[in-house]
């Protein structure tokens, strides 16, 4: 009776050690499979980063940059998967002077919406804020191509590019620099 047991426990031995690896790489790609799904771009904000969203426009719109960018953080904390939170980011960090956190922004949004009309102006806009004139150029020949001339992004775009880039200092305007040192 005392050898039948440990004769158990070898047959029951063998067929896990032979099939949990197998098992193991499939519950691995069960639970990557469903986290991907999960992260799915959405249509509709929850609601509660839909507040938030709202919050950020009206202090955006009343001058409070910073207090837009954490509504908007908030925002996308509760709703990592809304793409649009990230458009919102991007131009609440363009208005604080942040615009290569915007293009970061702007890119993530890219990502997730390769088509995405306001980010690919947005981000052209960024990069005619930081002088990159050519890359936003680029941003503009792909955005006519995909909507076309006479989308109020590719005019946005158009606009900016045509404006240039804002004067960062004092001495980069003609009237306040000096005549002679």
């Amino acid at each position: 009776m005392a050898k039948s047991v440990p004769f158990r426990l070898a047959a029951l031995k063998e067929p896990f050690m032979r099939f949990a690896p197998a098992a193991a790489a499939l519950s691995l790609a069960l639970v990557t499979t469903a986290s991907v799904g999960i992260a799915q771009d959405q249509d509709q904000a929850k609601p509660r980063a839909a507040a938030l969203i709202m919050q950020g426009k009206a202090l955006l719109n009343a001058g409070d940059t910073q207090g837009a960018i954490d509504a908007y953080e908030a925002a996308l904390a509760i709703d990592p998967g809304y793409t649009p939170i990230l458009i919102e980011l991007a131009q609440a960090a363009r208005a604080d002077g942040l615009q290569g956190k915007a293009i970061r922004y702007y890119r993530e949004a890219l990502t997730r919406d390769p088509g995405n009309f306001a980010a690919i102006s947005g981000e052209g806009a960024a990069l005619v804020e930081k002088g990159a004139i050519e890359k936003a150029r680029r941003n503009l020949a792909r955005l006519e191509s995909l909507c076309g001339s006479n989308c109020p992004e590719t005019l946005a775009l158009q606009t900016s590019i045509a404006a240039g880039p804002p004067a960062r200092f004092a001495a980069d305007t003609a009237e306040d620099a000096p005549s002679s040192n």
